[in-house]
């Protein structure tokens, strides 16, 4: 192979797809210098099995879920049976889109006096949620087995695709990558666990790592952590920066536009997954004394309903919008519409302490000020580029506190932490930057440039 020859990358997720900024940059960048890009996603029901991203890269997603991982035929139909009664049986069962620590099957609801045959149903639906990771990552490689092309590299993203991607790697003999973006036993569901359930998932991960030709995560704590618990050499640290944004001037109005919101009115947004602990229900106990400013949530997750619930309430009318994600190649040109980016992400877990989240680059690319979560991942970089305020991501009032003092500052000020987020986000926090290095790490793992 030539050293200009195209090169084949496979991305793995185990999730949609249709959100992941990450997944997108390095998909764009591999595409920009003539490569072939496969991102093997998760299917989900309204998507398409396959379709071609604007971006260029193709789309395949793949089915699976915890029923559909049980190791015999009659025994997967009897778990939908049970599990889901009067829904048809299907060959390959639909799956909600999964992150760290998804894939989980609902207990069935069982009322008093059920029948003697809820008895087995309880019994299967317990022990699938309890095997629910294990299961929903066979049934994923077993499905992905049959879609997968060939590749050069497998990029596994996340605790749920790295071993599909190890599986892949070893069916067409490929070398393959760990994106460990979140320190996972520390993360959501998988944050959870305790005893013997904890430890065969910390060393199932720990084996994972060991066999992929390279981890990657996404900061430095991150990788210091990872060090001590996996026992490999000391990941490589990608950041999650967006690519170089030249904001407009003046800012679009689109918020203004799409809401009908006054001319005056002032938007505070938060951007991402609208998921527990991120902060979502402290802001808008925050902006409810902020009676100058609106509160745009833009995103999706499971909180989704009880927020578009919420902004329905005549107290909130006109106060508090919900709008829907959009694809990572137009989030730039939203967020920079915003007058700040909110981000009050709760001190829940180690991850969440040591998180340095994608909306934080996002918004220094947009150029706009944020309040952040005054923990250790995002203050360091708050206080170093100096492009906004910190709080006590658990107090309302220091949310609105900080709120306020960037919605009150002098133009002048405003005008500086502006100019602060996109020099540092031109000079330094920028992906053109982060893709060097990575790139390097695939010709390393492969013995080909990239």
């Amino acid at each position: 192979m030539t050293d200009n020859a195209q090169r084949h990358l496979c991305l793995v997720l185990p999730s949609t797809g249709e959100f992941d900024s990450r997944t997108y940059r390095i998909a764009s960048t591999c595409l920009a210098r003539g490569h072939q890009v496969t991102v093997l996603a998760r299917w989900k029901e309204g998507l398409p099995d396959e379709e071609l991203h604007p971006a260029g890269y193709r789309i395949l997603r793949v089915r699976a879920s915890a029923a559909d991982g049980l190791p015999l035929k009659g025994t997967r139909a009897a778990a939908g049976r049970l599990l889901h009664p009067g829904r048809r049986p299907a060959a390959a069962p639909p799956s909600r889109p999964a992150s760290a620590g998804a894939g989980t099957v609902a207990a069935p609801k069982v009322a008093s006096g059920a029948s003697p045959a809820s008895f087995p149903r309880r019994v299967l639906a317990s022990a699938v949620r309890r095997l629910a990771i294990p299961l929903t990552i066979r049934s994923h490689i077993r499905n992905a087995r049959r879609l997968a092309p060939g590749a050069d590299l497998y990029h596994g993203m996340a605790y749920m695709g790295i071993p599909v991607a190890l599986a892949l790697g070893r069916d067409h003999h490929a070398r393959v990558v760990y994106d460990a973006r979140d320190i996972y036993l520390e993360a959501r569901n998988l944050a959870k666990s305790r005893g013997i359930v904890r430890w065969a998932l910390a060393r199932a991960e720990r084996g994972w790592a060991h066999k992929s030709a390279r981890v990657v995560t996404v900061n430095d704590a991150y990788a210091d952590v990872m060090t001590q618990r996996f026992g490999t050499e000391r990941p490589l640290v990608v950041m999650n920066c967006s690519a170089r944004f030249d904001p407009p001037e003046p800012p679009e109005r689109r918020f203004h536009e799409t809401l009908g919101l006054p001319g005056d009115a002032r938007v505070v947004l938060y951007h991402g997954g609208l998921f527990p602990e991120r902060g979502i229900e402290q802001l808008m106990a925050a902006m409810g004394t902020i009676p100058d400013a609106v509160l745009v949530l833009m995103g999706y997750g499971v909180l989704e309903p009880e927020l578009r619930a919420a902004a329905a309430e005549p107290e909130r009318a006109g106060r508090l919008f919900v709008l829907p994600a959009v694809p990572p190649q137009d989030l730039h040109a939203w967020v920079a519409a915003a007058d700040i980016a909110a981000m009050p992400i709760q001190a829940s877990t180690l991850n969440h302490r040591l998180t340095t989240p994608n909306k934080l680059f996002e918004a220094m690319a947009a150029g706009v000020p944020v309040v952040a979560s005054d923990l250790p991942g995002m203050a360091t970089i708050v206080r170093e580029v100096d492009f906004g305020r910190l709080c006590d991501p658990a107090d309302a009032a220091s949310i609105a506190g900080a709120i306020r003092s960037i919605l009150d500052a002098p133009a002048d000020e405003v005008t500086r932490l502006r100019a602060n987020a996109r020099r540092a986000a031109r000079e330094r926090y920028n992906w053109e930057t982060q893709a060097d290095a990575l790139l390097a790490a695939y010709a390393r793992a492969t013995g080909s440039p990239w």
